[in-house]
């Protein structure tokens, strides 16, 4: 499959700001041969996360190395791979608000001290090993950031937010994606995806694929407004970019609960999907687009979102 990720930040598109505050970071770091300060990412998923991790590498001209927090089930996982490193590295964890405990105390003392203690032995014989570790840049992602520690959180040296793209960063995206893919492409059509790509990166490339798919199989040699619309239409994507799940959390909400406040755990079972992807698929989308609102008492449908389903505005 052809990687069509960003190398670079200067390829990096859609978060101005960020990629240039990082761009600093790294430029000075780069200057006096050490490694940059700990890095945090936040966001909705989707956003470039790990994309951005890949490039911090890159420009460092460092390896990385990549892993989850779920992947470090215990302190023996995390000492394996920071023991492991052979040579200053930049460390990726993804979803860091999830790392255990254990883990995330063992972890301080990597990111200040540069070195890990080991506990072997049991009853009057345990005694405490400390490794020296090489020196590291910790990459952490997190789509929760309320949900990271403060000890841990404090212990970042720089912390960058992406944001939902606009219509026009997301236009530019499709275009490069197509050009790596080979796809000949309209602007109009890569204004058409991007419209309804909720303003993520990763489901604006997903769309491309897909409509790709389907030009070739409706004979369509290249991806024009129409042939977009025809494509998006038939995989169900209305033009607000919302998907049945979306129509369905809207209509569920107008039609069994009168558009509410109702709380995201009740939507969640009433229309058979978990909380977590509700929260952070669909709902930064939906008020995004001003269809819904959180309010105190939970979650509201808005004039918008009676209209998008047609329901009659009580």
């Amino acid at each position: 499959m052809t990687n069509i990720r960003p190398t670079t930040l200067k390829e990096f598109g859609g978060q101005p700001q960020l990629a240039h505050d990082l761009g600093i970071l790294l430029q000075a770091a780069t200057e006096r041969k050490q490694c940059p300060d700990h890095i945090l990412l936040s966001g909705p998923p989707g956003l470039g996360k790990t994309t951005l991790a890949q490039i911090i590498a890159n420009e460092l001209n460092l390896p990385l190395a990549s892993t989850s927090a779920p992947a470090l089930a215990k302190p023996g996982d995390l000492l394996a791979l920071l023991t492991a490193l052979n040579a200053a590295s930049v460390v990726f964890i993804d979803e860091i608000h999830a790392l255990e405990r254990r883990s995330e105390e063992m972890l301080y003392t990597a990111m200040e001290d540069g070195h890990v203690d080991m506990v072997i032995g049991e009853g009057p014989s345990t005694r405490t090993l400390r490794l020296k570790i090489q020196p590291f840049t910790l990459v952490g992602a997190t789509t929760q950031m309320g949900s990271l520690s403060a000890p841990l959180r404090d212990r970042f040296g720089f912390m960058g937010r992406l944001t939902l793209y606009s219509v026009e960063d997301l236009a530019t995206i499709v275009e490069r994606s197509a050009k790596l893919l080979d796809i000949t492409i309209e602007p109009s059509a890569s204004t058409m995806i991007a419209l309804r790509s909720r303003g993520t990166p990763r489901v604006a490339n997903r769309w491309l694929r897909r409509i790709r798919d389907w030009a070739q199989v409706n004979q369509h040699r290249s991806i024009g407004e129409e042939t977009a619309k025809r494509a998006l239409e038939d995989f169900g994507i209305d033009e607000l970019g919302l998907d049945q799940l979306g129509r369905d959390i809207l209509t569920t909400m107008v039609v069994h609960f009168n558009g509410g406040p109702v709380g995201l755990g009740t939507i969640a079972a009433a229309v058979g999907e978990s909380e977590k992807t509700l929260e952070q698929a669909y709902e930064p989308h939906l008020m995004h687009k001003g269809l819904i609102m959180r309010t105190p008492r939970g979650r509201v449908v808005t004039e918008s979102g009676y209209r998008h389903i047609n329901a009659p505005i009580p």
